[in-house]
């Protein structure tokens, strides 16, 4: 089993569009488990139209509640909770906790003297498994404010390694979390290959080389397409230059086509509609990867996240 992580240094590369229609492009060759790693804002859906089959919760981490009937009123945990997450309740009589300013230190469950404050699991979000015209499809949603995203994409892909087993499914298809935080990391851990969606700019360049000392850091092979690099051939042609000081193999150059905009409008990834000089480009994208993952061994680092 093989699995290619989509990825992006910045928001806005066109990272999802191009991964909806690398799915359409993995169905036609045999099939392929899809999974959306970017559980803080996930927009695969909007173009796959899943059909959910499962869906379940997401615990993960802890946060105080008062019982009010234990509850003596004594006011020691507001006084003691540095983040202001401890207020009187409405009748008066006992205090309650915010769960939006509590930052589970534990404090006010130590040092009640009754006792009346226990420390609950959060419930973070949801995650589904679903169905597509490309394949399944395993995505998550975080509630807002909420952490643990790493453990959230650790999760996602220990799932869509096991269904994909039990389907006989040889390759993994994620879309990744944009930047170079805890969802990222996560979501490159056991990967095959990253591929580098980036664009034709300065901060595109700059991040493009910061996703890529991260995959270099973990021992992930990586490569890189260029979207809308006709905007602007001076940027294409540094970026062109920072692969190959870096070693990162140039799959493509897509250039800015009004067919991807209509694909969104249509719901439809690009590759669906007729041929483009995009979707030409992003073909020749695919067939490269393909290459790439029957030579690439997976990460060495381990595929499990315990922070």
């Amino acid at each position: 089993m093989r699995e290619l992580v989509v990825i992006s240094g910045k928001g806005g590369t066109g990272k999802t569009s191009v991964t909806a229609a690398l799915a359409h492009l993995a169905a036609r060759d045999g099939g392929a488990m899809l999974c959306d790693l970017d559980v803080d804002a996930p927009d695969l859906h909007l173009l796959l139209a899943p059909d959910r089959a499962e869906t379940r919760d997401f615990r993960s981490g802890n946060a105080a509640a008062v019982d009010p009937a234990a509850c003596t009123a004594c006011g020691l945990c507001a006084e003691l909770c540095r983040f202001g997450a401890v207020r009187p309740a409405e009748d008066g009589r006992s205090y309650r906790v915010d769960e939006t300013r509590c930052e589970g230190c534990r404090v006010c469950v130590e040092f009640c003297p009754a006792g009346a404050v226990a420390f609950r699991e959060k419930l973070c979000g949801r995650w589904h498994a679903s169905s597509t015209r490309f394949g399944p499809l395993i995505h998550a949603q975080l509630f807002p404010g909420e952490e643990n995203s790493g453990r959230l994409v650790a999760l996602l892909k220990k799932e869509a390694r096991e269904r994909a087993a039990a389907l006989g499914l040889k390759l993994i298809l994620c879309d990744g979390a944009p930047g170079i935080g805890c969802p990222v990391i996560s979501s490159l851990s056991g990967a095959h290959f990253a591929l580098i969606v980036t664009e034709p700019t300065p901060s595109g360049r700059h991040d493009l080389l910061r996703v890529a000392a991260l995959c270099r850091h973990f021992g992930i092979p990586a490569g890189v397409a260029v979207n809308k690099h006709d905007l602007s051939p001076e940027n294409s042609a540094e970026i062109a230059r920072c692969c190959a000081d870096q070693g990162l193999p140039l799959l493509g150059l897509l250039p800015h086509d009004a067919v991807v905009v209509q694909a969104m409008l249509a719901g439809k990834c690009v590759t669906e509609l007729p041929a483009s000089p995009f979707s030409e480009a992003l073909c020749g994208v695919w067939k490269q990867v393909r290459g790439l993952l029957d030579t690439r061994r997976p990460s060495p680092f381990p595929t499990t996240f315990n922070s």
